[in-house]
């Protein structure tokens, strides 16, 4: 071989491979962009049988092509005699070790990710499960920890840091023509209204234990549940603003990309809260992501980057709670679904001061069909003392409250009450999805049959609880979920809904 200076190239390659080599996601980049454009995305894709963008595959190819450049490198290096040789000698040297540290790089991630995703894991479990003074097991597998009130997740926010816990509202909403709200007759039996009974309904963990007074029950997350979700970050947390239903009213033009359908009633105006009692059910679900919920939202802003929204009722989520329960729920937002707010106490925000409920807590009993009826009873509203918007569930048990403080639009009052159900239609196998809302059954069928929201009611601006003026109704397909609304003396303003999605008029 003649003998040959070095090259200029030499120090070029170095160079650069020096620079990916530092920035190991260009080179992850770069190598994307080199085996997409040699070897053809396509090739790439049938070869491994997925998106070669995907570790695993790219690990695959890299060890593939390695012994390959070596015996290249070994080969050349014997018949190389000429400069444009010796440089292409040494590109091909270059080559080798941008292979070399890109294999590296893939193999130590493949292997460490998963290590990596643990301690992310970890950390976002010991941030969300406090420290118990007691702990209850339900016999649906939840856990319960009783945990000191002043050490709720809602305190890790950072406008919450040095928050006064308020254990009480300063004013609770009158009713017209009557006296202050009593817990005694926050609700009406259906004995009162129909032929059929309320029942007392609990929570399934009850029948193990109570939480203490100074405490709250927190149910605990596991680490199955965090992986459910589609990052660690979103674990909670609502996917869109497609979650509110958006009726053609407001915005004729607007089709919800993601699947989210709807049977609401629905009034528009200056609102401070809204209450409602639905009887609770247990719908099927098709499929994991999917759910299927009934309940009140309190909206406020536009259905844009700062919608916000406060919301509560009952719910069947697989993806969530990693079992098909009805589960008692509340999501708060102040900026669409963004970054802001999750279901429950899965982050800092809705202050708990109630020992006997727990948030994303099993409800039983569960009405049957032609059978017994179990309603709830939720009523948001905001207080003209302190500010901060309350929830009281069933027979006058307050909750909580989200501070005023949380949001931008309710900060003030609300300008869109909407009633009713929602599920998701992940249309995975072309056709409509055969998850349920509600009973499953459509609203002409009636009491014992369909599901209901009845004594329909809002807050106006002295305080007092009144019936809606003009109540609309809204759904998307209603071959697949409808609406039927009426009004009497004992249910007021009242509607029945729901459906059992795929059917012969909803495919």
């Amino acid at each position: 071989m003649r003998a040959a200076g070095p090259s200029p190239l030499v120090p070029s390659l170095f160079v650069c491979v020096l620079g990916l080599v530092i920035f190991s996601s260009a080179l992850e980049n770069l190598w994307e962009t080199i085996s997409s454009f040699v070897i053809g995305e396509e090739i790439i894709q049938g070869f491994v049988g997925q998106d070669f963008s995907d570790r695993d595959s790219i690990t695959l190819i890299l060890n593939m092509l390695y012994p390959l450049l070596v015996s290249a490198v070994f080969r050349i290096n014997s018949h190389v005699s000429s400069e444009m040789e010796v440089k292409l000698y040494y590109c091909l040297v270059g080559v080798l070790y941008l292979f070399t540290v890109a294999r590296f790089s893939y193999a130590s991630r493949s292997h460490f990710s998963g290590s990596w995703k643990n301690a992310e894991v970890r950390k976002h479990l010991n941030r969300l499960n406090k420290h118990a003074i007691q702990t209850i097991e339900s016999p649906d597998g939840d856990i319960i920890d009783c945990v000191q009130i002043s050490h709720q997740p809602a305190f890790d926010h950072p406008f919450l840091k040095n928050h006064t816990i308020q254990m009480k509202p300063s004013y609770y909403p009158y009713l017209i023509n009557d006296e202050k709200i009593k817990v005694s007759t926050m609700t009406k039996t259906l004995k009162d209204v129909s032929s059929s009974r309320q029942e007392v309904i609990s929570q399934l963990w009850h029948s193990n234990g109570k939480c203490a007074k100074g405490t709250i029950p927190i149910r605990r997350t596991k680490k199955e549940d965090i992986l459910r979700a589609s990052s660690v970050k979103r674990y909670g947390k609502k996917k869109s603003f497609s979650s509110v239903a958006l009726p053609s009213s407001i915005d004729p033009d607007h089709i919800d990309p993601n699947g989210h359908q709807h049977a609401i009633a629905y009034t528009k105006g200056q609102f401070y809260g809204a209450k409602a009692t639905t009887n609770v059910w247990n719908p099927n679900i098709q499929q994991s992501n999917e759910f299927s919920l009934s309940q009140i939202w309190i909206l406020g802003g536009s259905f844009a980057s700062d919608l916000n929204s406060i919301e509560a009722g009952w719910q069947v989520s697989p993806d969530l709670y990693g079992d098909n329960n009805t589960r008692l729920f509340t999501y708060w937002t102040s900026d669409a679904y963004q970054a802001t707010g999750c279901y429950n106490l899965l982050c800092s925000g809705f202050i708990q001061i109630n020992n006997e409920i727990a948030m994303g807590g099993s409800i039983s009993p569960i009405s049957q069909f032609h059978g017994s009826q179990y309603d709830i009873t939720i009523l948001i509203w905001k207080d003209p003392g302190d500010g901060n918007w309350w929830m009281q569930f069933g027979n006058g048990k307050v909750l909580g409250y989200w501070p005023s403080t949380l949001f931008s639009y309710l900060r003030e009052s609300a300008s869109l009450i909407e009633w009713g159900g929602e599920v998701v239609n992940t249309a995975s196998d072309g056709q409509h999805t055969t998850t349920q809302m509600g009973s499953g059954q459509f609203p002409q069928e009636g009491f014992s049959k369909a599901s209901y929201f009845r004594n329909i009611e809002i807050v106006d601006d002295s305080n007092n609880l009144r019936d809606p003026k003009d109540m609309n109704t809204f759904t998307e397909q209603p071959n697949c979920y409808d609406i039927q609304t009426g009004n009497n003396g004992n249910w007021g303003n009242h509607f029945y809904y729901g459906g059992p999605g795929r059917n012969q008029n909803c495919q």
